[in-house]
């Protein structure tokens, strides 16, 4: 799972599925859509207007990309 923002226009990605997929679009309101792969498979959530959405004007500090867990040595 990967979870990236882009603060230029204040949408927050949540690709459940690495890989590119043709996907569809279903939208739940005005600014959530879930991307709908093949198979009936979720893909990824888009949020737009992430800061309102999410944290009442703040964004939660959540970033995680390739977290790889190591082994205790």
């Amino acid at each position: 799972m990967k979870i990236s923002y882009d603060p230029e226009v204040d949408a927050l990605y949540i690709r459940l599925i690495e890989g590119e997929y043709e996907c569809r679009t279903l939208r739940l309101n005005d600014e959530i859509a879930l991307n709908i792969g093949p198979g009936e498979v979720l893909v990824g959530i888009e949020i737009l207007d992430a800061k309102r959405v999410l944290g009442k004007g703040k964004l939660p500090p959540v970033v995680l990309e390739n977290v790889k867990l190591s082994e205790a040595a």
